[in-house]
């Protein structure tokens, strides 16, 4: 599957993965996985449930992987739930329904919530909360553009963002300037 196959896969998920959030969710079975407990198992050796075919878009999890945790009670809002069950992956769950995303997916997702969140009328604090954590980029990669009308874009490539656009007036420029060399 080549990656716009996987980031179409993936904006569907994420799709199935909104609706679920938003929508009242409905009783779900969980997942039969390896590792259940020998509680779940049956009674007697010889005797073996049927086995059920799993709904449309659902997928049972790795069995290195524990099972979802059953769905939020009526009245209450799914949460949002992220594992790391690899180096080079993330599961998110809601409600039960899990999308493993790959490094690509990650990067993808990252890149659309933060067009999202820059369009949103409740802007970012202007001053940094106290204990916020961070993953700082020493000396990352740049690239730098000048517009006709003097502005400047300015591309830092973020290890955790990918790249990130700033464009600056003249004016911020000098201001940039000064704060970068002040003493």
């Amino acid at each position: 599957m080549n990656l716009h196959d996987q980031l179409g896969t993936l904006e569907s998920s994420l799709d199935a993965l909104l609706q679920i959030a938003t929508a009242s969710p409905a009783p779900a079975q969980p997942f039969a996985t390896s590792t259940q407990s020998a509680a779940a198992a049956p009674a007697h050796a010889d005797e073996t449930a049927p086995a059920e075919p799993p709904a449309l878009g659902r997928t049972a999890p790795p069995d290195n992987v524990p099972a979802p945790a059953e769905p939020p009670a009526l009245n209450e809002p799914p949460t949002l739930v992220v594992s790391r069950p690899e180096q080079n992956a993330i599961e998110m769950t809601i409600a039960g329904k899990s999308v493993k995303l790959s490094p690509e997916g990650v990067s993808e997702l990252i890149e659309e919530l933060s067009n999202v969140r820059a369009s949103m009328s409740v802007e970012q604090p202007a001053g940094i909360a106290p204990g916020w954590r961070f993953a700082a980029t020493k000396n990352p990669l740049m690239a730098a553009q000048k517009s006709a009308n003097g502005d400047r874009l300015l591309l830092m490539r973020h290890n955790g963002h990918g790249w990130v656009p700033f464009t600056f007036s003249p004016s911020m420029v000098i201001e940039l300037y000064a704060l970068l060399t002040q003493k």
